[in-house]
This record gives structure tokens, sequence and C-alpha cells, in this order.
């Protein structure tokens, strides 16, 4: 090995900023280091396990596969090294000198430099190799990829600033050795009692032991002394070992739960609930599924790495397997374990194995049962899951048709009954509060709550008492172009086509209605020309009890939600153009009905259009013409 051969290189920059964060004490909670070296170890086991399937030369005559820890206190190190697959240069370089994860940028972004507030933001992120920093002001790794030849060593080294570097070295062994030369402030992590209590307490339930050296007890003579050995310290196995997924509930502790999901996910927060099941019959497999506390950073990209880690007969098959739970439902975590998979199983055949189906179905029923008793039995850890992942949640009418009314039930929404900002309404409570004679679930979509909750087409809702729903999320729209209907009632948007309160309108209300359209068809077709082909049409209003006039969307168009959807992901957007409703009974429209002026009139039904269009949150064509406007009219009546 020359000097010759060694390579300085720089970290990725947001690979920089989180080596700072780390380097400077972000975490409270030290100790969490081991855990992720120790689950990462774990990994490249599985790795190897995989792998060597297809090729058992990989094993090179050492199939026990297990990681070691070794520590110095006089050195003041800590070493843990594995067997598994080990790295090659180029690996070396992509694993440990970038953050190979979407949103890195984000993430980097949303941080507040305040330490506990951020530690947990990181915990959503995950950051694995990293979190050795935050004991050591150095760190070696030698590392070797199994089958390579013992020269394909590779040496990585770094302080943790602005570079590393890279050299080749002679490795016999194949795997990975991390070497962290602790900090001033962290002798503790060298002294192996404390080792031995942190992997009982984070790692103790990786299906791999942990060996580390331990003293032979002393021998005493008769009179209580010491006697001289030269015993050679024996390795021990300080973990459990057995995978807990295999285990009973029943011998599962609250804590050790927790442990492992923390193990699993990479996230330093407790998740808010899991299901741990073993189903025997024509199916024989066990899981253990984590409904996460917070939402990662690459949850709205569908590209992202996804799904539930594959053990077949314990044995480690796939890190992400996707086939097992629908797109909506990608936050979930943990582990399935069959027995009726071959341990051949690749990619390609889970998608055409009907096992997997009938896997899939099962464990989506699961997931939306443990949804369902959490919504019924714990509402404030259900009002934490739906904040984080109730977006993701709605897409599920679109892509499980089965599923779509037990998905429904598990939504929450604003409605005209909330209180604040609240999405607290579920669609079962809003069916049980309906009007005698509603036989539709009403709503009304905006780009947010204010505009919603201001709607000039609620106006008539709150004079009837009757509940609408407030749909702000950018989904919503879309979502009820599949959702239709629940518990046997349409769903009505309250801005779309012709309004339809069927027996909540009285035939006295209906026949109001139509006088009112047939004693002012002049008025209507005088704001026709006014107006001109900005609107679709001209009509009398019945949804109005206080505002002028509104604007609504022809029955089959597009409603404005959904087309900022589209234009922001730039998708084209259909023309359409809005039909535009007039209260006749309002002072401002009764004054518009006896100018005389045709000039002044067009003003003012302009003037009238444009604020119809800015209630409803949307963004005027010509701002500068209604300033113009409103402009004359207020010097007019100055005067």
């Amino acid at each position: 090995m020359t000097e010759a051969t060694k390579e300085t290189l720089g970290f990725q920059t947001e690979a920089k900023q989180l080596l700072q964060l780390m380097i400077h004490s972000l975490y409270s909670n030290r100790e969490i280091f081991l855990r992720e070296l120790i689950s990462n170890a774990s990994d490249a086991a599985d790795k190897l396990r995989f792998e060597s399937l297809k090729n058992a030369a990989l094993l090179e005559q050492d199939a026990d596969i297990k990681i070691r820890i070794d520590h110095d206190a006089e050195a003041n190190t800590i070493t843990i090294s594995d067997n598994g697959i080990g790295m090659n240069k180029d690996e070396v370089i992509s694993n440990l000198g970038t953050i190979a994860r979407s949103g890195t940028a984000e993430f980097i972004s949303k941080l507040s430099g305040d330490e506990s507030k951020d530690s947990q933001l990181i915990g959503q992120f995950g950051v694995g190799f990293y979190s050795a920093f935050i004991v050591a002001d150095k760190v070696d790794v030698y590392t070797r990829r199994a089958g390579s030849p013992a020269s394909e060593g590779v040496h990585w080294e770094s302080t943790g600033e602005a570079d590393f570097s890279i050299e080749s070295c002679e490795r016999a062994e194949r795997g990975t050795s991390i070497v962290l030369h602790l900090k001033e402030d962290a002798k503790e992590f060298a002294e192996g009692f404390r080792i031995r209590n942190i992997v009982k307490k984070y790692s103790d339930h990786i299906a791999l032991p942990v060996v580390m050296k331990s003293q032979p007890q002393p021998e005493y003579d008769d009179e209580g002394n010491a006697k001289e050995t030269t015993a050679e310290p024996v390795d021990e196995v300080v973990n459990n070992a057995t995978a807990l997924w295999t285990r009973s509930r029943s011998e599962v502790s609250d804590e050790e739960y927790n442990e492992f999901y923390k193990l699993i996910s990479h996230d330093f927060q407790e998740p808010l609930k899991w299901s741990h099941n073993k189903v025997e019959g024509k199916l024989e497999y066990s899981s253990l599924l984590y409904i996460p506390a917070k939402a990662p950073f690459d949850l709205y990209n569908r590209d992202a790495d996804r799904g539930l880690k594959l053990y077949v007969q314990r044995t480690f098959i796939m890190d992400e397997a996707e086939q097992f739970l629908p797109m909506y439902l990608r936050f979930i975590k943990g582990v399935v374990d069959s027995n009726d998979l071959s341990l051949n199983v690749s990619r390609e055949i889970l998608q055409q194995d009907p096992a997997v189906d009938s896997m899939k179905s099962a464990l989506t029923k699961r997931v939306l049962d443990m949804l369902s008793k959490m919504a019924k039995n714990d509402e404030e850890a259900y009002g934490k899951f739906w904040a984080e992942f109730g977006q993701v949640l709605k897409e599920g009418p679109a892509e499980d048709f089965n599923n779509r009314e037990k998905v429904a039930k598990l939504f929450r929404f604003s409605s005209t009954v909330s209180e604040g900002s609240a999405q607290d309404q579920s669609l079962e409570a809003y069916v049980e509060r309906m009007k005698e004679g509603q036989s539709k679930i009403y709503y009304v979509a905006a780009e947010n709550l204010t505009t919603a909750k201001n709607s000039p087409h609620l106006e008539v809702f709150r004079k009837k008492g009757v509940e609408v729903l407030l749909l702000t999320d950018r989904v919503d729209e879309w979502l009820m172009g599949h959702l239709v209907d629940f518990d046997g009632k349409q769903f009505e948007d309250v801005g779309k086509g012709a309004l339809d309160l069927g027996e909540l309108d009285s035939e006295e209300d209906k026949k109001a209605a139509e006088e009112l359209a047939s004693n002012n068809k002049d008025l209507v077709e005088r704001i026709q020309g006014a107006v001109g082909d900005k609107v679709e049409a001209v009509r009398v209003t019945s949804r109005l009890t206080d505002s002028p006039a509104c604007l609504v969307v022809g029955e089959a168009d597009m409603g404005a939600q959904m087309r900022r959807l589209l234009e922001q992901a730039g998708q084209a957007v259909p023309e359409s153009k809005p039909i535009f409703e007039i209260n006749p009974e309002h002072p401002l429209v009764t004054k518009l009905d006896v100018e005389q002026d045709e000039d002044r009139f067009a003003e003012l039904a302009n003037i009238l259009f444009d604020q119809a269009q800015l209630a409803e949150g949307g963004s005027l064509e010509d701002p500068a013409a209604y300033v113009r406007r409103l402009n004359k009219l207020l010097l007019e009546l100055s005067k």
C-alpha cells in the first residue's frame, strides 16, 4: 500500500451539512449510533445470504454470519465488524460519500437550528452510517466485497469534515469493519459493559448474533484471592439473536416492539401502532406491520423505494418488497416471513405468484383494520396519523376498488360544523347528521380553508342548516372523481352544475325560484351581453342569500382545484368557461337592473363578475381593468 494509491474526495454537499450537524452533537441520545451501525451490518449480512442462494461461492467457506464488536479503552476506539456482503471501491464512494436518498435538499431546508426539533426531522430521514460521527472524530472503514480477491480490499477514512480519503488494502476477510476513534467526551462507549447495555436495549432482536469478547470469570483460592489465569477471552453472544416476528405476541414487550421498529426503519421515534400476526392454514406466514409517527420526506414520490422486508423461511430475500401492500399504504413499515414462497423468489416471480395476491389482500385488510381500531379507540393518535398520511390514504379509492368503502371510513375532513381548522369529521358522522329529506353528501372544494369557509356557495346551506364538507387538500377534487358515493349517498359539489337540494327544497321554494328566473329574463340577457364570452351562460341563482353573484363550474367541467393540480404537473388543461349566477334580490343587483346607461351597466356587471371570481379564490385575467372600473365607481360615489 503506497501513498500514491490514496485518493482524497469531497463529500456531497448535503452530506457535509448533515455531518456538521452530527459532529456538533445534534443528538441528545448519542448511543443511537451503535444501533444504526449494527442495523447496517445486519443488512449487509442479509444481502450476502440472498446473493449466496444463487452463488454459494460468496460464502467463502465461512457460513457462520455474525456481527462482532471490539473495544479498546486505552486506544479509545470501538470497532463494529460483519462478514456480510462487503463493498468494492465504487460502492464505498457511493455509499459513504453521498446520501443516496431522494428529498435530501428538502430535508436540509426544513432544519430550524433548534436541536430538539431538528433531531426529530433527522429521525424521519434516517442517517445510518453518518451517525458514527456523533461520537467519533475520525472513522476508518475497511471492507472487501464477497467474491473479490484479498487484494481488492478498500480503506476509507474521514474526520467528517470536507472530504474523505480512499485507498486499496489487503483484506483477507470479506465484509466490513468500521473503526470509530472516539471523541474525548465519548470515552464511555469504549467500555464493554456500556456497549453490552446498548446492544441489549436497541439490537437484541436482530436475527443475527452480535458477538463480543468476554473475559473468563476469575477463580479464587481458599483464602479468597484471585488465581492467575492464562485463559483467553472467549466469544459471547450479547443479543437474543432470535427474529422477533417468529416469537409469540405474549412473549414480546411494547419496548421490544418499539426498538425493533427503529431497527428496521432507521427511525428515531416510536411508531404510532403495530400489528403482529401469524397466519396458518392454506397459506402460512408471519407479519409485523408498523404505522410510523412521522412521514418520510419522499412520501409523495411514488417512484421511491418502499415495501416490507421479505423473508422466506426466515431467510432474508429483499429489503423493499412492494408487492405485499398497495401504493396508498406505502408508508407502512415491517416484515413479512412466508413459508409458501420459494427461496429463489425474485421481484418478477412475486408479481406472478397467486400466493402473493392472497397475502397482499390479507395484509391490506390488516392495515385498514389497524387504522379503523385506532380511529375508534384513540382519536388523538389517529389525528396525528391523519395529519401525516391522510393525503396518501386518499389515493386509496382510485387504486383499491374492493376496499373503497373501508378506506373512505378512515377519511377525515373539515366541515361547516368543525372547530377551527381541524380535519375531524368522518363520512360516517356526516351521514348520521344528515337532515331529514337530505339524500346527498355536499362538499365544496377550495384552495384553502378560509376560501372554503367563506364561499358564497354555502349560503343556502347555512340558511337550511345543512352541513357541507370543506375540501382543501390538493388531491380532494381528484379523490371525489373516484369516490362517487358513500353508504349509498352520492357526493355533490355545491359549486358545480345546477344545485339540486332534492326534498330539502319545499314546493314553495321551487315555485319561487321558477318565478324569480322568469321575472329576470331581461336582466340575465343584459348581463350576458355585458360580460360577453367570459362565461358559458348567465342565470338566476338559487344558492345565494347574502352575495350578489357567484361563479359555477359546468356539470361536466373540471373544477378549479383539479385544474391547478394538472397545471402544476405540466399537464394540458381543457378549455372551459364558468356559469355566472346572479341573485336578483340582492340590493346591488336590483340597482344594476334599473341602470339605464348601458356603458355604466356593463362596467358594473363586469365588476360583479370579477368579484365573484375573487370570492372563489381565483385570479383575474385582467386585474388592471378591474382596478380601473372600481376606481371609476369610487370616484362617482364620492362626487
